[in-house]
């Protein structure tokens, strides 16, 4: 079957196909594949109509194919995607109304996987499906999700949903942002700028799009100004700065820690170093989407290998029985149709919750050393102490990060070389049995054997030549 384009998108966290070692295989990918087969044949999707000039091309096509192999560009494309009447009459569906900047001079094999990961799209801007009435009031909310292809190349979806301006009741509509950056903060204040061209005229938007596509990323810590013309306000100057802590430019672990305790969050972290599989339950779907790239966060140095979804659609929601390890956001009305499964974590966000974890497997609570619980709650009380964002993350991932440091963080002294600038090998057995405490101990030898260690001691391994080391 040729009709797999949008099934070539399988949406998990996972690192590129440069640092990813060639011995890893996902094995959640056949369940990807089939579950995008189902998709062809259940949603209809119309051809994308800008219904606004798109204005001319900048730069010549060689010179943008270029720019977008190497990341310079903010973004790749902008979409609205916006709910349309289905020809019955009796509900909505999603469908994308606009495009900046229209992708010319690409391939047609190119063209056609293009256009089917766009029309996929639509299911993350609007998760809910067909489910929509028009509506007078609507609270904007931002949210993203990630996108990873077969290849192992990473795209980040930055959503705005929000209720376009004008009278009566009317249906919400999607701001969609596609990049390969990773910076949430930074898109939410782009989205802020959006947002207020749109309530002026949707043709607003070009210049300002027009604009940021044609400044450069700038690099950790330093900050791009782009000028804006709306009208009776004159020319604007927008200052975007990108954080200096860049692998924290995609995390605000504020949320996690608004809609989970301390010793809740340390819970939730047992389960996922272990590679357990984790369902979050909220109503908002910006909370959903950080709280997970929170989570993912909390394992740095180590990367979450398994399959991640911010938001699940309710057309995929079937991803829950998978028997692989993933962390997945699903919307709360659509509990009862995850309540069934066992052997995983099911954590309620939601402000009005009865109890936090829904379901457990009820060892959570023992899997981390004792002593080190104790010492990441009272670095974790320092946050109490900082006044932005950027202070915030850093106490947070300090925390774990010592943490890290204290179990498996002499690594390095066991990794030797078999011969003079050969590869490393790991000596498993003389790293875990070098632990003087009998719970650490207990905890690195599960540790191990995740993925997420063997495939970072894998690439420790690669790397490493030269003469031995931790010789005694």
């Amino acid at each position: 079957m040729r009709e797999l384009g949008v099934s070539k998108c399988i949406y998990k966290c996972g690192r590129s196909s440069t640092s990813r070692p060639k011995t890893h295989r996902d094995t959640t990918l056949p369940i990807f594949f089939d579950m995008f087969v189902f998709l062809h044949f259940c949603v209809e999707v119309k051809d994308v109509e800008p219904t606004e000039p798109l204005g001319p091309v900048v730069a010549d096509n060689a010179s943008r194919q270029h720019r977008y192999a190497s990341g310079q560009y903010f973004f790749e494309y902008l979409v609205v995607v916006s709910l349309k009447k289905t020809k019955d009459g009796s509900s909505y569906e999603p469908q994308i109304t606009y495009q900046f900047p229209k992708r010319d001079g690409m391939a047609k094999f190119q063209k056609e996987e293009e256009e089917k990961t766009l029309k996929a799209l639509t299911l993350f801007c609007f998760p809910e499906g067909i489910n929509w009435a028009p509506l007078t009031e609507y609270h904007s909310e931002t949210f993203s999700f990630v996108l990873t292809e077969v290849d192992g190349s990473r795209r980040n979806g930055y959503c705005r949903r929000l209720l376009p301006g004008g009278k009566g009741a009317r249906p919400p509509e999607a701001y969609c942002i596609i990049s390969t950056l990773a910076c949430f903060g930074l898109f939410s204040k782009i989205f802020d700028e959006v947002e207020k061209r749109r309530q002026i005229s949707m043709a607003m938007i070009y210049p300002f799009m027009q604009k940021l596509r044609e400044a450069p990323f700038p690099a950790p810590g330093n900050t791009v100004e782009i000028k804006s013309f709306i009208p009776e306000s004159g020319t604007e100057i927008i200052s975007l700065t990108r954080p200096l802590d860049s692998w924290l430019e995609h995390v605000n672990f504020a949320t996690l820690f608004d809609c989970l305790t301390d010793a809740e969050v340390l819970l939730v972290f047992a389960s996922a170093i272990l590679e357990r599989r984790i369902v979050f339950i909220a109503d908002e779907l910006g909370t959903l989407s950080q709280v997970i790239h929170a989570v993912a966060a909390l394992l740095y140095p180590f990367t979450w290998q398994h399959t991640l979804i911010s938001i699940v659609p309710e057309i995929l929601i079937d991803v829950v029985m998978a028997p692989t390890p993933y962390l997945l956001g699903v919307q709360k009305r659509l509990l009862d149709q995850v309540t069934d499964q066992s052997d995983l974590l099911l954590v309620d966000l939601s402000e009005d919750k009865k109890e936090t974890f829904i379901v457990s497997i009820g060892d959570e609570s023992s899997i981390l050393p004792p002593k080190l619980q104790t010492e990441i709650l009272e670095e974790l009380s320092n946050r109490q102490k900082v006044l932005t964002v950027e202070e915030m993350n850093r106490v947070v991932s300090e925390a774990f990060l010592h943490f890290f440091v204290k179990t498996v963080g002499h690594y390095s002294s066991y990794v030797r070389c078999s011969r003079a600038g050969g590869q490393g090998v790991f000596e498993k057995r003389s790293f875990y049995k070098a632990i003087d405490s009998k719970t650490t101990r207990h905890f690195v030898k599960k540790f191990i054997q995740t993925q997420m260690f063997d495939l970072f001691i894998q690439e420790v391994e690669q790397q490493q030549a030269g003469p031995q080391q931790g010789e005694d």
